[in-house]
């Protein structure tokens, strides 16, 4: 996901090698995490494909089957990898995830805490962010969790700047060794508002907070506690809309007003479900809400470590 050398610049156009991760694009609903194996082959319903076949081709090609199917060999960003990941935990998804890397204001460079390490979906957003030079350092009570996230973190190639740590937060808070080390803290736990005094302590001055919680409940007692030590707090709810675009053929061809044979104009309309329609001659873009769209995720609270007079 990322080059191993911080002197190099992140880029996918190198070509694929065996061992590689490769994000196989079936459609937009259907993707799936493979790791290149020269003399291993992918079977779906379009026919089998060869890896030997991948190997040497760049990132976004188009590949064939034996029955003539195809899919896109797409490189594994955090965007892709989110989803396609396992679910151990319920996760972040891309709105949530860059409205944190925003407003937490992290930067290359930056030290990051993280608790719970769940499924490693922002975690992986966020070692994208503070790379080459800065760190992720989250941690998770459950060590089989934990396990898991370390073996997809060096899968994905983010092994030297994520390190996963086993320990209860909301129990025992952050170890001491990062006491004032932290440029921003993020939590996903029941009862954050138990952690946030030990978040304190970890950040520097000036230092970014946010917690991730469902529930309303959670919010205002996290609140309340953030108003110790911490200013500049606000909670955002981020709700996605997302459109679908196709064309659409028009069965008959509608003559223009003056009645002439050359190009005829465009028409755009709004309908009431929301959609709205550009026409042509003989064709019709349609860009409608899609019926899937997710709705409330969770509550995003953030604050801003205060300042010692």
């Amino acid at each position: 996901m990322l080059d191993s050398d911080p002197a190099k610049k992140l880029s996918f156009k190198r070509s694929i090698t065996n061992g590689d991760l490769v994000i196989v694009y079936e459609r937009h609903d259907n993707m799936k995490a493979v790791t290149i194996s020269e003399g291993s082959v992918l079977q779906n319903r379009f026919g089998v494909f060869k890896h030997s076949d991948w190997i040497g081709k760049p990132f976004g090609s188009k590949v064939f089957s034996n029955k003539g199917g195809f899919v896109y060999l797409l490189a594994p960003t955090p965007e892709l990898w989110t989803l396609v990941l396992s679910h151990r935990t319920q996760i972040l998804y891309i709105a949530d995830i860059s409205f944190v890397v925003m407003y937490l204001e992290i930067v290359p460079g930056c030290v990051v805490l993280e608790s719970g390490t769940g499924s490693g979906s922002l975690s992986t957003s966020l070692a994208r962010a503070i790379a080459p030079t800065g760190h992720v350092y989250t941690f998770d009570f459950h060590e089989q969790r934990a396990g898991s996230a370390r073996d997809d973190f060096e899968r994905t190639g983010l092994q030297n700047l994520v390190t996963v740590g086993v320990r209860d937060i909301q129990g025992e808070g952050f170890p001491d060794e990062f006491s004032g080390r932290a440029d921003a803290v993020f939590l996903d736990l029941p009862q954050p508002w138990v952690v946030i005094p030990s978040a304190a302590k970890m950040l520097k001055q000036d230092g970014t907070f946010c917690s991730f919680s469902p529930c309303i409940e959670q919010v205002q007692r996290s609140c309340e506690t953030l108003q110790t030590s911490f200013t500049d707090i606000r909670t955002f709810e981020v709700l996605l809309r997302t459109y679908e675009v196709r064309e659409v053929k028009m069965d008959g061809v509608e003559g223009n007003e003056s009645g002439s044979n050359g190009s005829l104009p465009c028409k755009r309309r709004l309908c009431s479900d929301g959609s709205n329609v550009v026409s042509s001659s003989n064709s019709s873009v349609m860009a409608r809400p899609c019926g899937e769209a997710r709705g409330h995720t969770g509550y995003l609270t953030f604050a801003r470590l205060k300042c010692l007079s």
